[in-house]
């Protein structure tokens, strides 16, 4: 792509960020509509098994999106995205970074998708919205409740297209539960039960040096400084990271940012949250894993509804809504309801359909080009999120935590509240 080209791509992007309704890039009655400059330029931000995994998704949409660049602080992650990348592209020119803000700067990048640890999300999220990059955000949004207000806050300012990885808001039954709720079809709802896979104890307790081509220190960014252990940094098949407080919640965020989002969105509570957190968890007594791998808090909105929250020995993996007049359970490929006939329902024209995305990957696509509020938008997933949060911070604390959804502050808890944001290390900042 030429200078001319570039410049006259970020102008346009600029222009069109200011206008909800005016598309954010070229149309293609313009250009053509396979034309390589009226293609989104994707960066794959942290190359990972789940970033690799993401590079697919991207290109179901090869006619209107190419991946242009790759960034990790791990060498083999990014050779391995890269072989990915070229292979599709039929070239040899998907660029390497180790520094996302090398990446981000370049002005021919439209969009990111972030697939690194959550101790990195806020960081890499805002900075990409600050140089007027969309984002499609792996789950879940946020380290702490704190950071992911900071995202919704730049997400806003900076006018780009968020779209969290919940791709369970882009899946039929999910869609068709949460519009059956939504709509009265279960009466009056009284309790939400959410289940969620048990976590993993164990890991490593023995300190090595790092393996070659992982560029620990970077890797670790805000994160507090821990010796390197064998299999810290690698999170594939849900493992290492995942489960170490220092860089994640644990299954309890893992999880719930899909589980716990799809019972907010059933419920219309994409704007707000529990009001009230009381639980208990399970913590590991050995190896390196130290976030909650069993537990159970029960949590209470404002107009009296309990979410019960729990591990799969109480709570079969999934959703299920309990209401006066029926109940159903939703899970991936799973719809069921009593009275069954539930699953038959149509809806009228007037009555809340919940969009019609079906391509999670596809939809983020769709909303760059139109300026449309995405599936799984910012504010929405960080409420779904922030409850996670709240669940960590209760079973922590072994009491009550009550819950001031407009300020998203704990209610006369200062401990509480400690919890709600981390210090990063040095140089590491929040931006704004």
């Amino acid at each position: 792509m030429n200078q001319t080209t570039r410049i006259s791509r970020r102008g346009f992007l600029a222009r069109a960020a200011l206008v909800s309704t005016a598309p954010y890039i070229i149309p293609s009655s313009v250009l053509g509509e396979n034309a390589p400059s009226n293609r989104i330029h994707v960066g794959i931000l942290g190359a990972g098994g789940q970033g690799r995994s993401l590079i697919n998704y991207v290109y179901r949409h090869k006619d209107r999106a190419r991946v242009i660049a790759v960034c990790d602080v791990n060498a083999e992650n990014t050779a391995m995205a890269k072989s990915t990348v070229d292979h599709v592209n039929e070239a040899e020119d998907c660029a390497v970074y180790r520094d996302f803000r090398e990446m981000l700067a370049r002005d021919d990048l439209d969009a990111v998708v972030i697939a690194t640890p959550d101790h990195w999300h806020a960081l890499t999220s805002i900075a990409a919205a600050r140089a007027g990059k969309h984002i499609y955000g792996e789950k879940p949004v946020a380290y702490t409740v704190a950071e992911g207000r900071a995202m919704v806050e730049a997400v806003q300012r900076y006018g780009v297209i968020f779209q969290h990885g919940t791709q369970q808001r882009s899946q039929a039954n999910f869609r068709h539960a949460c519009a059956l709720v939504r709509n009265g079809r279960l009466g009056n709802i009284h309790t939400v039960r959410v289940g969620s896979p048990f976590g993993k104890r164990g890991g490593s307790i023995e300190a090595t040096p790092p393996p070659e081509g992982l560029d620990y220190e970077f890797w670790l960014g805000p994160a507090p400084y821990k010796p390197y252990t064998p299999g810290r940094c690698d999170g594939r098949s849900g493992e290492g990271w995942y489960h170490i407080r220092d860089y994640s919640g644990g299954w309890v965020t893992a999880w719930g940012s899909h589980d716990v989002d799809i019972a907010q969105w059933g419920m219309g509570a994409d704007h707000t949250s529990p009001i009230e957190y009381e639980g208990w968890g399970a913590f590991p007594t050995g190896g390196v894993y130290d976030t909650a791998w069993r537990w159970r808090v029960e949590c209470r909105y404002a107009d009296g509804v309990r979410m019960i929250y729990a591990s799969e020995d109480e709570n079969p993996h999934g959703i299920r809504f309990e209401g006066d007049e029926g109940w159903l359970f939703v899970n991936r490929g799973v719809l069921e309801a009593e009275p069954v006939s539930l699953l038959a329902e149509k809806f009228s024209p007037d009555e809340d359909h919940l969009g019609d995305s079906t391509d999670h990957m596809g939809n983020f696509f769709d909303c760059i080009r139109t300026g449309a509020t995405p599936a799984s938008p910012i504010e929405a997933s960080h409420r779904s999120t922030s409850a996670c949060h709240l669940c960590n911070v209760a079973m922590t604390l072994g009491r009550t935590v009550r819950w001031d959804p407009e300020n998203e502050r704990a209610v006369d808890d200062d401990e509480a509240n400690r919890m709600l944001a981390r210090a990063m290390r040095q140089p590491w900042h929040m931006l704004t």
